[in-house]
Formats: structure tokens, C-alpha cells, sequence
């Protein structure tokens, strides 16, 4: 193991079983940190949308259209785990489906729900470095390019939804140029200097492309949720706009950053207030109803290592080339 591969592995246990008083103090001050910078984005949120108006929203929505939202909302982390999986291929780590649904959806609780700690895609590299033996790094890795996946994905949308917004007054060819730019350098870095990762590239980005038409999808069933008749596209790309924003992590679950966002558009979309407030908000309620499902295995933790033993074990190249 390299010391990068070190470095990563005794961070993450450090941050699972804290051994000092000065780690607990801290990744207290970051959650606390992280729920007032949550709360003073809402306050000032709601110093301009009151806050009355988006509950009346929500008392009086088509709950059918909120329940599809939710299922939209589950298909996406279905397909999530699934675009995951043509990474950790790519290392040649095959896991069971299910058990690598469980472990992302244990992922997804201690990201959403523990914002201070070690989150989901430390406790990730951890499991797998333990039971596995395969280097922290590699992990790492492969789970930065499935977060990559997910922006590149976001791009192509934004992309195609400027083209039916007027409000942007410029030639399709721009964003379009500049994407399809950007799309061939960040191919070229990944080839040339992580060439490993780029065994399942394109099918791992077509998942990607599934994984946010379904989050999209969700917003459009919440709108559909208010007898919304209007011009859906300025609604859908402020969302992957604050979507974009919540990648610093400065706030518990994303809360208050995508209502700041959504905020800030109506001055430059002809978007409704109240509903440009209601709509992240309740995106944040069903992310965290689904996240919540994550909470059974740390109750049943017997129910994630049920699926490690079917995991098959990475093979070493430069081992399996020697040994030769």
C-alpha cells in the first residue's frame, strides 16, 4: 500500500473511530458549521418569500404527483448505484448489485444525514479497502469519476434546455461548442492519465445521462404536483444550476443552497417565487425520505456483509503479469 493509499484509509477510520477528543470536537464544529450556514440561507430565503405561501404549496399539492416524484426520485439512486458499478468495474471489482445498492444507499444516509462526519463515499472506501484489500486510492478514484459522470450529465441537460429558454439571449452553437470542448478534454485527461477508469467510460455516462433525466423528471411530477401549465425549462434549469451549486458542501444535505439559487434565477427566469421555494425544498424532503431508507443497515449492519462475500476480489495486473 502507497502512503496516498495510507493517507486515505487512516483518514477515513480516524473519521469512523475517532481516537481523540480533538477529532470528536471538530466534526461536531463542521455539522454545527454546516446547519448554520443552512439556517442563515433560509432566513434570508424566506425574508423574501414568505414562508406561509410555500406551506400553503404544500398542503394543497396533488400528493399523487408528489408519490411519482418520489418514485422518479428512487429510480435515480437505483440508477446511481448502477452507474457506480461500471467504475468499480473498471478496477476490477466486481460487486453483488445488491449488496452495492445497500452500501449506496448506507452511502447516501451518512451524506445526507450526517454532513459532518466521514459521509458515504468515505465510508465506502473504507469497507471496500477492509474486506477487499484494494487500495484506498483506486476507490477514491472511482468514485470521483462517477461524481464527474453525474456533472458531465448535468452539462449535456443545461445545454439542451438553454436552447427553450428566450430569456438566454445566445447562439445555441456557444454552450454547445464549449460542452462538446470541454467533453473531448476531460475524455483526453481521463484517457491519457487514468486510462483505467475509461474501460466502461461511455456506458458509465450514458447511466449518467438516465440518472439525472430521472431527477429532472422528479422536479416535473412536483410541478405537475401545483397544476403547473407553464413553461416547465427555466424551473428545470435553475435546478441543475443550484444542483451545480450544492458541490461545495457547505450547508447539511445541500438545504438552503438550491433555495438561495432558485431565488436568485427569478430575477433573470419568469419563475414564480413561492414555487421557485417550494420546489427545491420538497426535492430535499423526498431526498431525505429516501436517504432515511439507508438507516436499516446500520441497524442490520448483518444485511450489508450478507452481499461481501460476493464480491469477487480485484486482481493486481502487474502481480497476475509476474506471476507469469
Amino acid at each position: 500500500m502507497t502512503e496516498i493509499d495510507e493517507s486515505i484509509i487512516n483518514e477515513v477510520e480516524d473519521e469512523i473511530k475517532p481516537k481523540t477528543l480533538k477529532t470528536k470536537l471538530w466534526n461536531i464544529t463542521k455539522l454545527l458549521l454546516k446547519f448554520a450556514v443552512t439556517a442563515v440561507l433560509l432566513y434570508f430565503v424566506f425574508r423574501r418569500v414568505p414562508f406561509a405561501s410555500v406551506k400553503y404549496r404544500l398542503l394543497n399539492a396533488n400528493y399523487w404527483w408528489m408519490a411519482a416524484a418520489l418514485v422518479s426520485f428512487f429510480v435515480s439512486i437505483i440508477a446511481s448505484s448502477w452507474r457506480l458499478m461500471s467504475f468499480f468495474k473498471s478496477i476490477n471489482l466486481k460487486l453483488d448489485p445488491v449488496f452495492n445498492f445497500r452500501l449506496y444507499m448506507l452511502g447516501l444516509f451518512y451524506n445526507f444525514l450526517l454532513p459532518g462526519g466521514i459521509g458515504g463515499d468515505g465510508y465506502k472506501i473504507w469497507i471496500l479497502n477492509k474486506n477487499y484489500k484494494l487500495p484506498g486510492k483506486k476507490v477514491f478514484w472511482a468514485i470521483m469519476f462517477d461524481r464527474l459522470s453525474g456533472l458531465w450529465a448535468i452539462g449535456l441537460i443545461t445545454v439542451a434546455l438553454i436552447f427553450l429558454i428566450p430569456q438566454i439571449n445566445v447562439h445555441i452553437g456557444i454552450p454547445l461548442g464549449i460542452f462538446v470542448a470541454a467533453s473531448v478534454v476531460y475524455y483526453f485527461v481521463a484517457y491519457k492519465f487514468f486510462r483505467e477508469y475509461t474501460r466502461y467510460f461511455f456506458a458509465a455516462h450514458a447511466k449518467a445521462v438516465v440518472v439525472q433525466t430521472f431527477q429532472v423528471l422528479t422536479i416535473v411530477f412536483i410541478l405537475l404536483g401545483q397544476d403547473f401549465d407553464g413553461k416547465f425549462s427555466p424551473y428545470l434549469l435553475s435546478f441543475l444550476i443550484s444542483a451545480l451549486a450544492t458541490i461545495i458542501p457547505i450547508s447539511a444535505g445541500g438545504a438552503g443552497i438550491r433555495e438561495t439559487v432558485f431565488t436568485q434565477l427569478t430575477k433573470v427566469f419568469p419563475m414564480d417565487e413561492t414555487l421557485a421555494v417550494f420546489l427545491p425544498g420538497s426535492f430535499y424532503v423526498i431526498s431525505l425520505l429516501v436517504a432515511l431508507l439507508g438507516i436499516y443497515y446500520v441497524i442490520r449492519p448483518s444485511r450489508l456483509q450478507d452481499g461481501l462475500a460476493n464480491g469477487q476480489m480485484p486482481v493486481d495486473e502487474d502481480t497476475e503479469a509476474a506471476s507469469k
